[in-house]
C-alpha cells in the first residue's frame, strides 16, 4: 500500500523562497486563464469564470470575469494554496459548479508574475478545498502541508488507475479527501466513482461532457441513447441541446442560437 505523508516541504520550500528573495517576492499576481475545450466554445460560446482564491488574511475571496477578461489577485506567498476558475455559461442556464474547473497551486504555477491555470490542475485546487472542508479540527493534516509535487506525480505514474489519470473527475474527491483526513492518503481509492448506465430519449450524434477531459458520446439515429450517470447533476451537450440529469430525472433543452 502506498501511502503520501503529510509533510512541512511545501510550507518549508515557500518559506524559504520568500525569506530568501523578500521584496523580490511579488504577493499580486496576474491569472491566465487555460483556453476552453473547443467543443464548449464552438456549442456555448466563451464562458464567465467562477473564481475563488485565498487572500494574505487567509480568506476566501470570490469574484467573477466575463468572458476573455483579466485579473490581477494578491495571494499570501508563506503556504501553498489554490485557485480556482469554474467556467459557467449565464445565457445558457449553466452556472458556476456544473463544468469541471481550471486550477492551480501557489507557488507550483507560477511564472514570473503570472500564475497560471490549467484544466490538469483543476483537480488539485479543488481537492485542496475539499482537505480544507474535511479539516475542521485535524489541523496538522492542513492541506498546505501537503506534497503537492508528488501528489501530481501520480499523474504520470502507470501505477494509477488508467481510467483516473485520464479523466481525473471520475474520481469522488470529497470521498478521497474525508478517507485522507480520517486516516491517510492512499491512491488505491483513486478510482472511478461508479456509474448507473441511464436511457434518455434525446437526439442522436455527438454528446460532450463537462469534464474537459472526458471523451464525447455518439449515438447513431437507430440507436437509444445511453448515458453513464454519476451522483450529482450530470451535464452533456449537443448541436441539439443541453441534457441534465441525476439518477432520478432528466431534462433537456434544445440548443437556442
Amino acid at each position: 500500500m502506498r501511502k503520501l505523508n503529510y509533510k512541512f516541504f511545501t510550507v518549508l520550500f515557500v518559506s524559504l523562497q520568500f525569506i530568501c528573495c523578500g521584496d523580490l517576492t511579488p504577493s499580486r499576481y496576474i491569472l491566465e486563464f487555460p483556453a476552453p475545450p473547443e467543443h464548449w466554445v464552438s456549442l456555448l460560446g466563451e464562458p464567465h469564470w467562477h473564481l475563488e482564491w485565498l487572500d494574505p488574511g487567509g480568506h476566501k475571496q470570490i469574484t467573477e470575469i466575463l468572458p476573455c477578461g483579466s485579473i490581477e489577485i494578491e495571494l499570501p506567498v508563506t503556504w501553498t494554496n489554490p485557485v480556482t476558475a469554474w467556467p459557467y455559461w449565464p445565457d445558457r442556464n449553466l452556472y458556476q459548479g456544473l463544468f469541471k474547473p481550471a486550477g492551480a497551486l501557489f507557488p507550483f504555477d507560477v511564472m514570473d508574475n503570472r500564475l497560471c491555470l490549467s484544466w490538469e490542475n483543476g483537480k488539485d485546487a479543488v481537492f485542496y478545498w475539499e482537505l480544507t472542508l474535511a479539516n475542521d479540527q485535524n489541523s496538522p493534516k492542513m492541506p498546505a502541508y501537503y506534497d503537492w509535487p508528488r501528489f501530481r506525480r501520480l499523474f504520470s505514474s502507470t501505477a494509477l488507475n488508467e481510467a483516473v489519470r485520464i479523466d481525473p473527475w471520475s474520481a469522488d474527491w470529497r470521498f478521497i479527501a474525508e478517507k485522507t483526513i480520517n486516516s491517510n492518503f492512499d491512491q488505491r481509492r483513486l478510482v472511478p466513482e461508479s456509474v448507473e448506465e441511464t436511457p434518455i430519449p434525446v437526439p442522436a450524434g455527438l454528446w460532450y461532457g463537462s469534464s474537459p477531459f472526458s471523451e464525447p458520446l455518439y449515438f447513431e439515429e437507430d440507436e437509444q441513447p445511453v448515458f453513464p450517470v454519476r451522483s450529482g447533476i450530470n451535464v452533456w451537450i449537443s448541436a441539439d441541446g443541453i441534457l441534465r440529469c441525476n439518477g432520478k430525472a432528466w431534462i433537456f433543452n434544445e440548443m437556442s442560437n
